[in-house]
């Protein structure tokens, strides 16, 4: 056999191989829900829009519950939904962003000025003030140079929402209210709950 007919045997194998596994994949994924289907009525709506390219792994947002809102120019809403402290030090603000605009909406002027920070569209020149205490704490960054909040905030267009989060540095546990600051946008005082 010839190189280029063992070639073209091994691209064939592969191809159905490949093939094989793609519909193993699809027929263990769309499978069965041992009978605990909800019928459509019984379903709930979802609390927070989507995000048309299917999200960024932010956590979602519960919109049903508020503790505090932010309105910028161009009818940009953030509505805050909770300030959580965890056990390992750690606070995470999460929230939604709504453009009631009628333009896209960039979150370009939400980023941090630090140039180490790979995403030019996020939310990491978000800041939390303990006013008591007088201390600013920045939203975390891993070691690849990424901020822990949300990124690739761009193009949201009118009548669309996303969820948003940023984790901080936990301020002292007697501390249970700061402001959540935005650049561009008004303070909001959230209540830091356990």
């Amino acid at each position: 056999m010839s190189i280029r007919c063992t070639t073209k045997a091994a691209r064939g194998a592969v191809a159905t191989a490949s093939a094989i596994g793609l519909a193993l994949l699809v027929a263990g994924c769309g499978g069965g829900d041992g009978g605990t289907a909800q019928k459509p009525a019984d379903r709930k709506p979802a609390s927070h829009s989507a995000t048309p390219d299917g999200g960024d792994g932010s956590p979602a947002a519960d919109a049903d519950k508020v503790i505090g809102e932010m309105k910028g120019a161009d009818g940009v809403v953030v509505t805050l939904s909770s300030a959580v402290r965890d056990a390992g030090g750690f606070v995470t603000v999460e929230g939604t962003v709504t453009n009631h605009g009628t333009r896209a909406f960039n979150a370009i002027d939400w980023r941090s000025s630090e140039t180490e920070l790979k995403s030019r569209s996020s939310i990491s020149g978000a800041t939390l003030v303990d006013k008591a205490g007088k201390k600013r704490y920045l939203v975390l960054r891993d070691t690849h140079g990424e901020c822990l909040c949300t990124t690739g905030l761009s193009g949201l267009l009118p009548g669309q929402s996303r969820p948003i989060f940023a984790q901080f540095p936990a301020p002292p546990a007697k501390v249970t209210e700061v402001d959540f600051l935005l650049p561009t946008l008004p303070p909001a005082t959230i209540k830091i709950s356990d």
